[in-house]
């Protein structure tokens, strides 16, 4: 999937007119293609810079979250369903505010539905929800696509370097454990 999203993302950025068009609905097919947010925030951030990146992207995310309220809406027992397994997460009784949503939209690993799905909870209705979801979109556009334009200004042995390093730190920072089963442990040599 990652091939496909970096072809994808290299057509939109020649796509001259059509690529700011192409980079919006690229928002609304993320869910599909298993893509990250964050992933396609930075990409925003190479091809169209900060300010741009960052207007295309709010308005790819808006438009995710627009499409995301219909479908549960429509669908009963799936939102009931994923309630449950936000109530399993999250807790039963967790109240968040928008502020704190907008900030664990910030952390890559927690679900970008998921937290729409506490926006749902947590509004009235769903000009509530629009208003909340654009307001706690607006950090994780700003973020991720600043951090894809200076991305962009990196050399190529900068981004090589970085990496080796990061791959330096996970191969230090593993775990160094030898697990032996009681079996291999106590063998009966015969």
């Amino acid at each position: 999937m990652e091939l496909i999203g970096n072809n994808i993302m290299m057509y939109i950025g020649t796509g001259g007119l059509l690529g700011p068009l192409l980079f919006i609905s690229f928002h609304l097919l993320r869910p599909i293609l298993f893509l990250p947010v964050m992933f396609i925030c930075i990409s925003g951030g190479i091809l169209f810079g900060t300010l741009a990146g960052t207007l295309y992207s709010l308005i790819g995310i808006t438009l995710s979250s627009i499409l995301f309220y219909g479908v549960i809406k429509r669908m009963p027992r799936m939102l009931k369903r994923l309630t449950a397994l936000k109530g399993r997460l999250i807790g039963q009784r967790t109240e968040m505010t928008t502020s704190q949503i907008a900030l664990l939209r910030l952390v890559p690993f927690i679900h970008f539905h998921l937290l729409s799905l506490c926006l749902i909870d947590m509004t009235a209705n769903f000009k509530d929800y629009m208003k909340s979801s654009f307001i706690s979109n607006i950090p994780l556009a700003i973020v991720y696509t600043s951090i894809g334009q200076q991305l962009s200004n990196l050399s190529s042995l900068h981004i090589f370097s970085m990496l080796s390093s990061l791959l330096f730190l996970i191969f230090i920072l593993r775990k160094k454990e030898i697990t032996i089963t009681w079996q291999e442990f106590f063998q009966v040599s015969t």
